[in-house]
């Protein structure tokens, strides 16, 4: 899961350093890519580049849309 997130995110380079940040920002990116795979999309890289392109996308990954 972390070579996904680094990867993907660029976990690495993220200048989120203080307090809970990091381990908040993990969860949420492990949250995306959960997310994403429960959908059933394979290929988590270009699901993410889709769900990016339109502020909407992520609502209809997660089931939010009417």
């Amino acid at each position: 899961m972390h070579w996904l997130r680094d990867t993907l995110y660029a976990e690495d380079a993220s200048t989120t350093r203080t307090r809970s940040g990091p381990r908040i920002m993990a969860t949420l990116r492990n949250l995306a890519i959960g997310a994403i795979r429960l959908a059933g999309r394979h290929d988590i890289t270009e699901a993410t580049r889709w769900a990016s392109r339109d502020m909407h996308r992520p609502f209809t990954i997660l089931q939010l849309t009417t």
